[in-house]
């Protein structure tokens, strides 16, 4: 072999030799290594999406995750625990249960010290953007309310003067100090003169409830609350549980039911149901959908055994749906079950926005009295016998024909089985604002009524204003009303004059002042109301 060939195989090895030894240093002194952790989406909320890993040490609360399927750097991490992150979505990113995510960064092997890789957000969202929603993905408490006191006077010619108070409190306070609590409230007082009213609370509560949310995906419910799911069975009195699986939900209720005479606690009214539902939140469908089952006890007897539907949609930002069905699944008279049920509910409404301009809503219902066959027990026959469905349809149109003009107009018939006890209605209002060289706005209204007994029409002109440079806001109305008796071929007018005065007092502090006179047929009166009303929120107050 010649000298030549020698040298090149030398030098071969020599390179082999110096690949390896660089190999094994840059792996054994101080070279940078990259790590990659690997985590589930396990629940996606409108607000929200978390994250599982096996661990989170090597994540700090402002890292991005990244999405493995399409390597799409777009979930931000604001809060974590030791397996799970919360974050949000930046850049509009599409995130559903059971992705995969990965999280990756740099190991320095000498003393093993974690470097976070840095993730370029600029490019998508604005730092102080991406701040302003870590702080907001923190700060989860959010409290709503409202406190109003009136009085309302009336003075008639010929009777007695009649005098009431009415004071309202309202309180909806979500996660209570970034808590799992939560707290929901609606009390009302009244209380009138010349009413006798000593075996009735002036107090009514129609909620009062706590909610705790043990994780994201379950909440219970403990007081008087109305269920959105369950809005038809209105308030229950005891005890709410309900868990989402991604999309769908169950729920559980078991309490009383408020006392159907003074709306009071009635531990004889026990109940109990279950229901499911199902939400869909697409770029064009909003969906929710509810089936469940209740059955009510009065003194450990069936009163009422029912199921329910209800649903909602949005299509395409376009058309809005909305159906809600009860049928009574509990027939007995006399100790004897009548094996039939009863379609006690049934409603349907649709709205249409056809553009900015203008909108249509059409609805039908189809209502039977509902029979509580323990509480009314000594009248189910009466009341089964006139068993008619009070049914009604609904239409109206609304729109923006000129600027600064809003018209619309409506029709609604109510009527029995056999178009008995006939009644229709037409109202229709055209409103103009900012109209030149005369402040405030203008609005005429037309209401027409028929029906077997009666004939009615109301014609109203309101102009609002603001006054004293501004700090009051101001109504002033006219309104005629016509009432045409058909059976006693009489009629009867009166006219309205009144004006609605209001003016802030300090922050979310205002009060009302409104007068009226009636001067009609038979008598005169008068009537003053005052009312003030007190808003808060823990939202700060823009600078």
């Amino acid at each position: 072999m010649s000298s030549r060939w020698k040298r090149i195989i030398d030098m071969k090895k020599y390179i082999i030799i110096l690949i390896i030894v660089t190999g094994f240093c840059s792996n054994t002194f101080g070279q940078d290594t990259a790590g990659i952790l690997k985590g589930k989406v396990t629940f996606v909320t409108s607000k929200n999406v978390y994250v599982k890993f096996d661990n989170t040490k090597n994540i700090k609360v402002g890292d991005t995750l990244q999405i493995s399927k399409s390597n799409s750097k777009c979930l931000l991490v604001t809060n974590k625990s030791s397996k799970s992150c919360v974050t949000i979505i930046l850049s509009g990113c599409e995130v559903k249960k059971d992705d995969d995510i990965i999280f990756k960064f740099l190991i320095k092997n000498d003393n093993i010290i974690v470097k976070t890789v840095k993730i370029d957000t600029v490019s998508t969202q604005p730092k102080e953007v991406i701040n302003k929603n870590i702080k907001a993905s923190k700060n989860l408490e959010r409290i709503n309310g409202k406190f109003s006191v009136a009085t309302y006077s009336n003075f008639y010619d010929s009777r007695d003067t009649r005098h009431k108070v009415m004071s309202r409190f309202s309180i909806n306070a979500e996660h209570i100090n970034n808590s799992r609590f939560s707290v929901e409230s609606y009390l009302n007082y009244r209380k009138e003169s010349l009413t006798n009213t000593d075996n009735i609370s002036p107090l009514k509560v129609y909620s009062l409830s706590l909610k705790y949310d043990v994780d994201p995906t379950l909440s219970v419910a403990f007081g008087r609350k109305i269920n959105n799911h369950t809005s038809s069975l209105g308030a229950i009195d005891g005890l709410q549980v309900e868990k989402h699986f991604d999309k769908n939900y169950v729920g559980v209720i078991a309490g009383f039911r408020p006392d159907i005479f003074n709306y009071g606690f009635n531990s004889n009214l026990f109940q109990y149901g279950a229901y499911i539902g199902r939400i869909t939140n697409k770029t064009n469908i909003r969906s929710q959908t509810t089936l469940g089952f209740i059955e009510q006890k009065n003194s450990g007897k069936i009163d009422r055994r029912y199921s329910y539907f209800q649903h909602s949609s949005t299509l395409y930002n376009n058309l809005n749906l909305f159906s809600s069905v009860e049928l009574d699944l509990f027939n007995q008279i006399n100790g004897v079950d009548m094996g039939s049920s009863r379609l006690t509910n049934f409603y349907v409404s649709a709205r249409y926005k056809f553009n900015r301009k203008l909108n249509a809503t059409v609805s039908f219902d189809s209502r039977k009295r509902i029979i509580y066959y323990e509480t009314f027990q000594t009248d189910i026959e009466r009341l089964l016998s006139d068993d008619v469905a009070r049914q009604g349809l609904r239409f109206r149109i609304n729109g923006k024909p000129f600027k600064y003009v809003n018209a619309g107009m409506g029709y609604s018939v109510r009527f029995q089985s056999g178009n008995q006890n006939k009644s229709e209605n037409i109202n229709a209002f055209v409103s103009m604002y900012k109209i030149p060289n005369f402040k405030g706005s203008l609005s005429l209204n037309y209401n027409r009524n028929l029906s077997s007994y009666l004939e009615s029409n109301i014609v109203s002109l309101r102009h609002s204003r603001q006054i004293f440079n501004d700090k009051w806001s101001a109504d002033f109305y006219f309104r005629f009303v016509n009432y045409n008796y058909t059976l006693s071929e009489s009629s009867s007018n009166q006219y309205y004059f009144g004006t609605d005065l209001s003016v802030n007092i300090g922050h979310n502090l205002r009060l009302g002042l409104y007068g009226e006179y009636v001067k009609g047929s038979l008598e005169n009166n008068y009537r003053i109301n005052t009312k003030l009303v007190k808003r808060f929120n823990n939202k700060k107050k823009k600078k």
